[in-house]
């Protein structure tokens, strides 16, 4: 699958293990798992295989959050994300990493 950032933070956290953005930092063992999540994407041959992965806990989500998906970085965050078809190319549109404590306060 093919993987693009919805926002720059996300893309420099992948890329440069750190972002320029003071307002998005995160601890080095969360960077780490992150960039292991984008890899997993990476490397899935479909969204079905993400399925097949305990690890991730992949979940699509509902409600207002209707039409993105996730997978699990840690206990305490999750990688939401978008997905659709560009020819026969899956491209994954990274929209947030999102601290689950917030989520369900």
């Amino acid at each position: 699958m093919e993987i693009v950032f919805e926002k720059e933070y996300l893309s420099e956290l992948y890329y440069k293990g750190k972002t320029s953005d003071k307002k998005h930092r995160f601890q080095p063992e969360v960077v780490k798992r992150y960039k292991l999540r984008i890899e997993a994407l990476e490397n899935a041959n479909s969204v079905e295989d993400l399925f097949r992965i305990n690890a991730l806990h992949y979940e699509v989500l509902k409600g207002d959050k209707k039409g993105i998906s996730s997978v699990r970085v840690n206990d305490q965050y999750r990688v939401e994300f978008t997905t659709h078809k560009v020819e026969s190319e899956t491209v994954v549109t990274v929209c947030n990493i999102l601290e689950l404590s917030n989520h369900y306060k």
